[in-house]
């Protein structure tokens, strides 16, 4: 059982940058996983980011060089850094925790989502 908060949405400019944060609780022991998605108006929801143990964080090419992930696995906490901000980057953020990428969509767990909306 693992349950996910996110915090951390909120109104920026566009250049400007916000720090996601996910805190997870529960048994962490099968989660192998975790991610951010987010989803547009009248957009899919897509993966943004995920890192994984023993491998590097991964990063769609829309946010590479601009967004970081990072974990404290002593906070039980995932963060997403989001720095030069774009107004297409507004969007419901979403934690993802999960076994592996190939199950986080349909069997992973979920966040409620944190609104990031970025003004032009």
């Amino acid at each position: 059982q693992v349950q996910l908060v996110e915090s951390g949405g909120g109104l920026v400019q566009a250049g400007g940058s916000l720090r996601l944060s996910c805190a997870a609780s529960g048994s962490m022991f099968s989660i192998n996983i975790m991610g951010w998605y987010r989803q547009a108006p009248g957009k899919q929801r897509e993966l943004v980011a995920f890192t994984s143990r023993g491998t590097g964080p991964i990063y769609a090419d829309s946010v590479k060089g601009r967004f970081t992930i990072s974990r404290d696995n002593a906070k039980n906490t995932v963060y997403l850094q989001m720095n030069s901000l774009k107004p297409d980057d507004t969007a419901v953020y979403y934690c993802n925790a999960a076994t592996s990428i190939v199950t986080m969509r349909a069997a992973g767990y979920w966040g409620q989502g944190t609104q990031v909306t970025v003004s032009s």
